[in-house]
């Protein structure tokens, strides 16, 4: 047997950790699903217990009940635990980066996978995945805290990397920037001046602070009217549908890495 590409995460898994970005996923790429004649979906990295890959199947068949999902973890002890948990549409085996599938899958999500590797690997695992996906498919790889109220994603096709999302219970927020702390690997080292994602979690925090008269009407029409005035200046991906839910999209190339 081949040896999976890759290195074992810590395992660190809750229930519900990563609802914000499921209910995404099953809102923007639920058309995808629905198009494809097999939509399969791989949880990978799910860590020491099955729940996100249970959910994550639940999630997406709001979209498209015929979904399937694969959970793909590289510690063979992680999956002997998961597999009692197996039903129909629901399945679990051994494996990395390879993404060992008969077929290519409509969605990959890695969450919480890449922050133990470095910046400069990031690129060659998106390329690797991305490489994985049937026409049509999407890899969404980002980083979440503990119980899931703030989660930052990127969203790539077979040609690189599209959005990234920024997402959060807005009740515990205390501004915009407090999400830098959860950006994915390929961002969290680059919010330093300079750069265009500190620029934009500035721009935010100045949003929400000139928002603040909102705040008597709610966290959420704060956030709203900061994310409106903000896309004066930030080529956003999405609309109030989205933003109701404490999201907010931004187009990659706005805020993608300053070269060298």
């Amino acid at each position: 047997m081949t040896r999976p590409v890759g290195a074992a995460t810590r395992g660190t898994t809750n229930p519900n950790r990563l609802r914000r970005m499921d209910r995404w996923i099953a809102a923007a790429h639920g058309p995808a699903l629905r198009r494809s004649d097999a939509p399969v979906a791989v949880d990978l990295g799910y860590g020491a217990a099955p729940w996100t890959a249970q959910e994550l199947l639940v999630r997406l068949r709001t979209a498209d009940p015929r979904c399937e999902v694969v959970g793909i973890e590289i510690d063979p002890a992680r999956v002997a635990a998961a597999k009692p948990y197996e039903r129909e549409g629901l399945t679990f085996r051994h494996g990395g980066f390879e993404v060992p599938m008969e077929s290519r899958p409509t969605l990959i999500r890695a969450a919480n996978v890449l922050r133990q590797y470095d910046e400069g690997e990031v690129a060659a695992v998106w390329r690797r995945l991305c490489d994985r996906l049937a026409p049509g498919g999407l890899l969404v790889e980002g980083t979440c805290d503990e119980i899931g109220r703030r989660h930052v994603w990127v969203a790539l096709g077979p040609e690189g990397p599209r959005t990234v999302t920024f997402a959060t219970r807005l009740g515990s927020l205390e501004r915009p920037s407090d999400l830098a702390e959860r950006l994915p690997k390929a961002l969290i080292h680059r919010n330093v001046p300079g750069e265009p994602v500190h620029a934009f979690l500035r721009d935010f925090d100045r949003a929400w602070a000139a928002a603040a008269p909102y705040a008597s009407l709610g966290a959420r029409q704060r956030w709203i009217k900061a994310v409106r005035d903000l896309g004066g200046d930030w080529p956003l991906a999405d609309d109030r549908r989205r933003w109701r839910q404490g999201e907010v999209t931004v187009n990659w190339t706005a805020l993608a890495p300053s070269p060298g």
